[in-house]
């Protein structure tokens, strides 16, 4: 089969990602990701200068996809904020039971703790976008309840995601990950004085 270069550029990104998620990155050589994806070693490298290129290209992609993920789970789509994160918590505890191995940004940044690195920098700037875009929905919480700083809240919210994704990593989606959803109604009503939403 005959792909363009941005079909085999995709292609590669694909295969490299779930040896880099599953198998680690330093673990994972660009020759295992040429082999697995079908293309000369030469033709990875008309794609990616690099391995780091290929690294960041990486994290870069699923920054992408988490943020579309993110943002179909919160769509405002007439529901109030609280419903909305709420909803989040209820995507994120489906996304554990499926083939997950943990927060991958976490993982890049643990494999690359140079600041310096393509691959660090685009895991910090996912990481900014998802607090950010907490922010922005405990924000909107703000406008409809009382909240004595959406921004704390956010950060709380931030942590319990992370916890779940930890977790999940260790003890699998059946331990204490199990209890994110929870915690977030808990902490929406220690803040709110709204009581959990049931599903």
């Amino acid at each position: 089969m005959t792909r363009t270069a941005a079909e085999t550029r995709e292609h590669v990104l694909q295969v490299a990602h779930d040896l880099f998620y599953w198998h680690g990155i330093r673990a994972t050589g660009v020759d295992k990701v040429a082999a697995e994806a079908g293309v000369a070693p030469t033709t990875l490298y008309r794609l990616f200068a690099s391995k780091d290129d290929l690294v960041a290209a990486y994290v870069d992609r699923v920054d992408q996809q988490t943020r579309e993920w993110f943002r179909k789970a919160t769509e405002d789509d007439g529901r109030d904020a609280h419903s909305r994160i709420l909803a989040l918590f209820d995507a994120v505890a489906e996304h554990i039971e499926h083939d997950c191995r943990g927060c991958a940004f976490m993982m890049a940044l643990a494999e690359f703790p140079n600041p310096d690195l393509p691959a660090h920098r685009n895991a910090v700037a996912a990481k900014t976008w998802v607090r950010a875009t907490l922010g922005e929905l405990t924000a909107a919480l703000a406008a409809d309840a009382e909240v004595d700083d959406p921004s704390a809240l956010a950060d709380q919210l931030a942590l319990v995601i992370e916890g779940v994704h930890a977790s999940a990593q260790a003890l699998g989606s059946h331990g204490p990950a199990r209890q994110g959803r929870l915690l977030a109604e808990r902490i929406l009503l220690a803040c709110t004085g709204r009581a959990p939403v049931e599903v």
